[in-house]
């Protein structure tokens, strides 16, 4: 049996370009798993009943490798479940080299599209690596150039100390603290910490 897997990070995106190169190449919508979830982890709904309906000599067909997933170690493992524990196929349409049913005992297919994963995985791995390096050299050199990051402080009004005193008496509600003082609740309730200790 052909089965797809299409996938999207978000609820807004549109799954439709991913079914209809499922139609090229004849697997019914009734045959289409989807998610529409981040790819950084296997812990969707659907893909976990597709692999729950996924039996020995099915075919699982994905459009490109990142929709199956974003993590090259877990794409690896999925993959190593799909293929060897389980024993189905998988197909990328656009990469069609990853293909396990290339030959007819199937072990070269499998052994080609094995070190095509490696090498993927070893490339993003490494170009993980460099943008967290380039990240940290970045945020290094504006830290020594003096910029700032997170949130501003802000600054404590100069009301503040009167208005805290009506809001604790019961004076003042806690609305009209937070108008008087101009504050967001959460940076009232900080200040107030500060105050009362």
């Amino acid at each position: 049996m052909n089965i797809a897997y299409a996938r999207v990070s978000s609820k807004d995106q549109n799954l439709e370009r991913q079914f209809a190169a499922f139609n090229t190449c004849g697997v019914t919508f009734d045959k289409v798993f989807w998610d529409k979830k981040s790819g950084a982890d296997f812990d969707r709904d659907n893909y976990k009943k597709l692999i729950k309906k996924l039996r020995r000599n099915d075919l699982l067909v994905i459009q490109s490798i990142d929709r199956l997933g974003r993590n090259y170690e877990c794409i690896l493992r999925e993959w190593k479940r799909i293929t060897k524990e389980i024993g189905a196929d998988i197909y990328v349409l656009d990469m069609p080299i990853l293909d396990t049913r290339c030959h007819e005992n199937n072990l070269i297919g499998k052994l080609i599209a094995d070190i095509v994963l490696q090498l993927l995985s070893f490339v993003s791995e490494n170009e993980r690596n460099n943008i967290r390096a380039r990240q940290a050299e970045g945020i290094k050199a504006a830290k020594q150039r003096g910029i700032k990051f997170g949130r501003p402080r802000i600054n404590c009004p100069d009301n503040f100390v009167e208005v805290a005193q009506a809001y604790l008496s019961r004076n003042i509600g806690f609305s009209e603290a937070l108008t008087k003082t101009q504050m967001k609740p959460s940076s009232f309730y900080r200040y107030m910490k500060i105050y009362k200790n």
